[in-house]
């Protein structure tokens, strides 16, 4: 008979060895876009560079011009939010921003500038 204890389900899944959460937060890099000379004519590239525009005007509508030179962070935070929730969807795995650590991580530095 196997017993769990209360915290065991939060703990990272391993499959041979290798902790499924490092195969899933390598899975961005891979869709990364690599330098190339057809920049302009890279459809994932202007796919992501659509989702990009779209999300700096959905931030930036509500803040006042003085704010947008806050605009590459909150950029990134979006982005960063948007991958790790992502990770939620791979099975086996679980959305780090489920701890309260990286939230806390997130919140306080920001909450203070």
């Amino acid at each position: 008979m196997m017993t769990l204890g209360l915290f065991d389900q939060f703990m990272s899944p391993v499959f041979l060895g290798i902790p499924l959460i490092l195969i899933a937060l390598s899975l961005p890099w891979i869709l990364f876009p690599r330098p190339t000379a057809h920049w302009l004519d890279d459809r994932l590239l202007a796919l992501q560079g659509h989702f990009v525009n779209s999300f700096t005007q959905q931030i930036l509508q509500s803040v006042n011009p003085k704010g947008h030179k806050w605009a590459v962070l909150f950029m990134t935070l979006m982005l960063l939010l948007v991958t790790l929730n992502t990770l939620g969807l791979v099975p086996y795995t679980f959305t780090p921003t489920t701890q309260l650590s990286l939230n806390m991580a997130l919140a306080a530095p920001l909450w203070l500038a």
